[in-house]
C-alpha cells in the first residue's frame, strides 16, 4: 500500500526512497508512521526487515501497522505508541541498530480533514489540535489561559504572523464575551484582525495562526530539537548504538522553524567529519507533485548517512 488509498499520499516519496537507499535486510524506524505510506514502501524494499514504528496518533500508527505488515509480511515489525523525543530510549529497549531513520514532520491528511480533530479551518469543529489525544491540553485550552501577550508572542514566534498582536488582542476581546472552543469562531477572529488585509493575502488569514497553536499544543520544536539532539549523540558516539555505522537520516519539515534546526544539526555534523550530506540544498516537491498533492508545496527533504569511523 502508498497509503493514498487512505487519502494520505506521502510526499517527496520517490526522493526519499533515492536518498536513504533501502535495502534488503535493512532496519528501519519511522519516527511518524502516520498512515504508513513512507513505511510502507520502505518495508516492502527491505523485506524481509526489523521495522520500529513510532506515533502519537494511536489511530493512525495502528493502521500504519496495517499497511507495513500488509507490505512486508516477512518482517519483524512493532509499533509503538510514543513521542519521537523518545527514541534512544525505545529503541535501546526494542534492541534496535537502524540503518534506516526517518521522520515525516507534518501532519497527516486524515487529521487536517476530520473537523473533530480540530487542525484545519475549512470545516467547524472543536478547537483542538492534539495530535495524541490522551494529551490533556488543547488549543482551546491555550486560548483561555494564555495572556494576550503570550499568545501575541506565540503567533509571531510560531506561526510568523506579522499581524500577531492584532489577532490577540481580537482574541482576548472575543473571549472576555464567550469562550472561543471552535474552529471556526478562531479563524473568523483572525480574518476581523486581518481586516481589509485578508484579501491581499496569499494565504487563508487564519493558516499561520492555526500552524503556532498545532506546534504550541504538541511542543512540536521541543521535541524536534530532543530529537536531533538523539540522533546527533547517536552519531558523535564512539560506539554503535541505535543508529548503525552507515545509518541514513531522513527529516521531511514543513516550515522554516523545523528547517532550520535539521539544517543546523545536519551542518554541524558534516563540519565534524561525521556525516555526508546527501544532498547540499534540501529537496523538495515538482510542479507535477504538487498539483497531485498540493500538502506537498511546503515540504523539505533532508537526508544524511553516518560516515563510519575507523
Amino acid at each position: 500500500m502508498s497509503g493514498s488509498d487512505s487519502g494520505h499520499i506521502p510526499v517527496l516519496l520517490n526522493d526519499v526512497l533515492q536518498s536513504i537507499a533501502p535495502k534488503r535486510g535493512d532496519c528501519f524506524v519511522d519516527a511518524t508512521a502516520g498512515r504508513g505510506g513512507h513505511a510502507s514502501a520502505i518495508a516492502a524494499a527491505i523485506n524481509p526487515g526489523r521495522i520500529l514504528l513510532l506515533d502519537r496518533d494511536k489511530e493512525n500508527l495502528a493502521y500504519a501497522e496495517s499497511c507495513v505488515r500488509a507490505a512486508a509480511p516477512d518482517s519483524q515489525v512493532d509499533a509503538i505508541h510514543s513521542d519521537f523525543r523518545n527514541i534512544a530510549e525505545i529503541a535501546k529497549k526494542q534492541g534496535i541498530c537502524a540503518n534506516i531513520f526517518l521522520a515525516d514532520l507534518g501532519i497527516s491528511s486524515n487529521q487536517l480533514d476530520q473537523a473533530e480533530r480540530g487542525f484545519g479551518f475549512q470545516k467547524d469543529g472543536p478547537l483542538d489540535m492534539r495530535l495524541d489525544r490522551s494529551s490533556p491540553y488543547s488549543a482551546a485550552d491555550i486560548v483561555r489561559d494564555l495572556s494576550e501577550s503570550d499568545i501575541a508572542d506565540m503567533i509571531f514566534n510560531l506561526g510568523e504572523d506579522p499581524f500577531a498582536r492584532l489577532i490577540a488582542r481580537k482574541i482576548a476581546q472575543s473571549r472576555a464575551q464567550a469562550p472561543i472552543v471552535t474552529t471556526a469562531h478562531l479563524a473568523r477572529l483572525v480574518r476581523e484582525a486581518y481586516g481589509s488585509r485578508a484579501r491581499d493575502s496569499r494565504l487563508h488569514p487564519a493558516t499561520r495562526t492555526f500552524m503556532a497553536f498545532r506546534i504550541a499544543v504538541n511542543d512540536e520544536l521541543k521535541a524536534l530539537e530532543d530529537l536531533l539532539k538523539s540522533i546527533a549523540s547517536a552519531i558523535r558516539s564512539t560506539s554503535i548504538g541505535w543508529l548503525s555505522s552507515e545509518a541514513r537520516v531522513a527529516v521531511i519539515s514543513f516550515h522554516s522553524l523545523e528547517d532550520r534546526q535539521v539544517k543546523r544539526t545536519f551542518v554541524n555534523l558534516a563540519d565534524e567529519g561525521l556525516v555526508h550530506r546527501v544532498n547540499r540544498k534540501p529537496l523538495i516537491a515538482g510542479d507535477s507533485e504538487i498539483a497531485d498533492n498540493s500538502r506537498a508545496r511546503s515540504a523539505k527533504l533532508r537526508t544524511v548517512s553516518r560516515i563510519a569511523q575507523q
